[in-house]
């Protein structure tokens, strides 16, 4: 009896058929590659289009003289990014940023996902995932406005709490102690709801035999978590896991710039707030797009050594 194909050998197949089979195949799939279309032109316009001024990087850039008429100067930029006195303290808040939302928000929305999927009421279950879903939709200015408020020391309902205790009131977002701390739980309320949603999804596509089977064999809620839902969700962790590594020096401007002040500056301010002070508002486009290439650069070679990491212990990666 021959053997059945698996989707994952799709791939292969194709990469070995001729090129008649392949037009076949693709006027027989001819609409999911015009959908693709729209998705295709976006990319090629606003990021790999861009990445041809680049080069700026090794230019003395001029805005009026433009690329081809700026002066050549080399490896100079990134010499000076390294020389300069706040870039190792700026580095390094990014770095520490990037690790503590790697250790702290990216596990939450897994946690939540399990959380849930234990839930028996439907209509408790479907409120709950709309509550933590509904903050993804806001803005970073809305969020920042009222991480602000609520964290407010004359008005704001944290120290309002504490001062039940008799504790006075709290500048947090003048303090630098707690500006990572703010950064890393407003992101954790803002975003942890999509992500649940994606394991959630995931979490629904395990064969439910599995379960009726381990508790035929007197498996306990927690051992089949741990025995078949986490096993089985495993590839998508990976996979959001690498692309978060890919992103690990970009954290996002606009989700670090509202909650920035004079007061906290010191540990809050990360490559890119840095970018945009010494790039758009101080003019220095050509040291500015040096950092980025920088961090470019960083973000692939850690995201090629995870994912070559992650298919030698897992067998599974992004590709």
């Amino acid at each position: 009896m021959a053997a059945k194909i698996q989707p994952s050998d799709t791939a292969a197949l194709y990469q070995f058929a001729s090129v008649k089979q392949k037009w076949k195949f693709m006027r027989k799939y001819w609409a999911l590659y015009v959908i693709s279309i729209p998705g295709i032109i976006y990319f090629l316009i606003f990021k790999y289009i861009p990445l041809f001024g680049s080069v700026i990087a090794f230019q003395n850039y001029n805005i009026f003289k433009g690329i081809t008429g700026s002066k050549w100067v080399g490896l100079d930029n990134f010499r000076r990014m390294f020389a300069y006195a706040e870039f190792i303290p700026i580095l390094k808040n990014t770095i520490l940023i990037g690790i503590y939302d790697l250790v702290f928000a990216f596990p939450f929305p897994i946690l939540l996902a399990l959380l849930l999927n234990e839930l028996r009421i439907v209509v408790y279950k479907r409120v709950v995932q709309t509550v933590v879903y509904m903050p993804h939709f806001l803005s970073w200015v809305i969020v920042g406005g009222i991480v602000v408020g609520v964290l407010s020391p004359s008005t704001g309902l944290v120290n309002k709490l504490i001062g039940l205790f008799g504790v006075d009131p709290i500048y947090f977002m003048g303090e630098n102690s707690y500006i990572r701390t703010i950064l890393i739980g407003s992101g954790i309320w803002k975003d942890s709801g999509w992500g649940t949603i994606i394991y959630l999804a995931a979490i629904a596509g395990i064969n439910p035999d599995l379960y009726e089977a381990a508790q035929m064999d007197g498996a306990s809620r927690l051992r089949q978590v741990f025995s078949i839902t986490i096993p089985s969700i495993l590839p998508t962790i990976v996979i959001l896991f690498l692309l978060q590594i890919g992103n690990f020096l970009d954290f996002g401007f606009e989700r670090v710039f509202v909650f920035l002040n004079p007061l906290n500056n010191e540990n809050g301010e990360i490559l890119d707030t840095y970018v945009y002070r010494a790039g758009l508002v101080d003019r220095q486009y050509s040291y500015t797009t040096a950092i980025g290439l920088f961090k470019s650069v960083v973000g692939l070679v850690l995201i090629m050594g995870s994912n070559l990491f992650s298919k030698k212990m897992t067998g599974e990666g992004l590709y």
